[in-house]
């Protein structure tokens, strides 16, 4: 595994979704590293988004850009096909939503995408233990996952700290509520894949936030960029 390097990801789940694809080549026009797609399925969350249609619809008019899909559904299973054919890049599922975590991550990667794997604010990070070895990442929410525009989660910020201590070349990403406001706390504790919505996708100068996010991680970690 190679030593991570900070990445931002803006999540386009409060953008203007009636625009998606400019809303979306305007993030990585302004130096996006990859786009976190929300899916929900009203089940394992509230709230409803989109699903692998729309995800192929963007891929066929973004092609090169690196697609994460954070799947907030109750049957991860389910869409590990039709995600990897919508051209989704790593797949991201909840631990809480299945009975068999290994499975999933091992289905994921013969589908042909990176694994990530989901931890909702109240579960145990001692549970990555048994799977660790099989994903390419691992989320901390800093939010209940399932509406955006929610405030960030101070009190989550030892679990990644527990994460980059006991596993130093893990991607560790954090999601919901993160911005210029909350990035040190984030970056201290040892996150690098660095997922932000309102706070980028709201902002009069997005490159200017994404920037202001960047510098904080390379600057606490030490990171370099590619």
């Amino acid at each position: 595994m190679t030593k991570p390097v900070c990445k931002i990801g803006p999540s386009i789940l409060n953008a203007d979704l009636s625009n998606l694809y400019n809303e979306s080549q305007k993030m990585l026009d302004s130096g996006a590293d990859y786009l976190h797609l929300d899916v929900m399925d009203g089940h394992f969350v509230p709230n409803i988004t989109f699903g692998h249609p729309v995800v192929k619809c963007l891929r066929n008019k973004i092609k090169s850009a690196f697609m994460e899909t954070h799947m907030m559904v109750s049957n991860p299973e389910q869409w590990i096909a039709p995600m990897s054919d919508a051209g989704t890049d790593q797949y991201t599922f909840h631990v809480e939503a299945t009975n068999d975590v290994p499975g999933v991550c091992r289905k994921v990667r013969e589908a042909g995408m990176k694994v990530g794997v989901a931890l909702k604010p109240k579960t145990d990070i001692l549970v990555v233990k048994d799977y660790i070895n099989l994903a390419d990442m691992v989320l901390i929410m800093t939010v209940e996952p399932g509406f955006g525009g929610q405030k960030f989660m101070s009190d989550m910020m030892p679990k990644i700290k527990w994460l980059r201590e006991n596993y130093p070349d893990l991607n560790i990403e954090v999601d919901g509520g993160v911005g210029p406001n909350s990035i040190e706390e984030c970056a201290k504790a040892g996150a690098n894949m660095i997922v932000s919505g309102t706070a980028v996708t709201g902002a009069e100068n997005p490159a200017e936030v994404i920037k202001q996010l960047r510098d904080s991680v390379n600057g606490v970690l030490n990171f370099s960029a590619d």
